[in-house]
C-alpha cells in the first residue's frame, strides 16, 4: 500500500521513545493526528505543533477504523505497562501500526507481526520472524532463521546470531550477544553487554560481571 494512503496514526506516549517513533513517522509523510500522554510532550521539538490529549479513554475520540495506534511507551525488564496499554485497546478493537525506519534494513523474506517497531539503523535478516509488539531498537541485529517473541524488547546494538529462538515479554540488553541457535524463555533478561551461549529457562536473569569503579585521592 502506497504510504499517502496509511491512515493517520494516534501515537500513546510522550517521552523519548515516543519522539523517536515521531520523527520517523513524520519522515515517512505519516500524519499524526493526536499524541496521549498525562505529561507535557512540548518541551520535545518534534512534537511541537501536535495536538496532545491526556486521558487514555481520549482514544475513543476516534473511529477504530479510521486510525492506527503506535505505542511510544519504552520497555524496561518487567515492565508490563506497554503490554497492558496494547492489551486494553486490541481488546476494544483497535489495531497497531508497525513502524519501520527508513535506515533499517528487514529482509523481504523476513516477517513482521503486528505493531512491530524497527528502529535506525537495526538490520533483520533472512527468514527471522519478529513476534507482535517487539521493538528491535537503533542498530540491532536479528541474524538469519531468528524467531523473536511478542512483547520482547531487542535494546541498541544487541545481536542475535542465526536461529535464535526468544519467547514473550523477553528483554535483550544494549550491547549483548545471543550466540547461534540459543533459546531464551519467557519472561527472561538479559543485560547489557551479556555474552550468552547456552539455552535460558522461563523467568531467567542474566546479567555480565559488573566493572568496580574505585576513587583516587587527590595528588596519588
Amino acid at each position: 500500500m502506497n504510504r499517502s494512503c496509511k491512515q493517520p496514526i494516534v501515537l500513546i506516549g510522550g517521552g523519548g521513545h515516543a519522539a523517536v517513533l515521531a520523527e520517523i513517522l513524520l519522515m515517512q509523510n505519516r500524519e499524526i493526528v493526536a499524541v496521549i500522554s498525562p505529561e507535557a510532550i512540548h518541551e520535545r521539538a518534534i512534537f511541537k505543533g501536535m495536538v496532545h490529549l491526556k486521558e487514555d479513554s481520549d482514544v475513543f475520540t476516534f473511529d477504530k477504523g479510521q486510525v492506527k495506534l503506535v505505542n511510544g511507551i519504552g520497555m524496561l525488564p518487567k515492565c508490563t505497562l506497554r503490554k497492558k496499554v496494547n492489551e486494553r485497546y486490541l481488546q476494544l478493537g483497535y489495531q497497531f501500526e508497525s513502524v519501520i525506519a527508513d535506515s533499517a534494513y528487514v529482509s523481504p523474506s523476513a516477517l513482521i507481526e503486528e505493531g512491530v517497531q524497527v528502529l535506525p539503523m537495526a538490520i533483520v535478516h533472512t527468514g527471522a520472524i519478529i513476534g507482535s509488539h517487539s521493538i528491535v531498537n537503533t542498530g540491532a541485529l536479528v541474524e538469519h532463521d531468528c524467531k523473536v517473541g511478542c512483547y520482547n524488547h531487542i535494546a541498541p546494538k544487541a545481536t542475535l546470531c542465526g536461529q535464535v529462538e526468544t519467547e514473550q515479554d523477553v528483554y535483550i540488553g544494549a550491547s549483548s550477544v545471543l550466540t547461534q541457535n540459543m533459546k531464551v524463555g519467557n519472561t527472561s533478561v538479559i543485560g547489557a553487554g551479556a555474552i550468552v551461549t547456552k539455552t535460558l529457562k522461563p523467568c531467567s536473569i542474566f546479567y555480565p560481571a559488573k566493572g568496580t569503579l574505585k576513587q583516587q585521592e587527590h595528588g596519588l
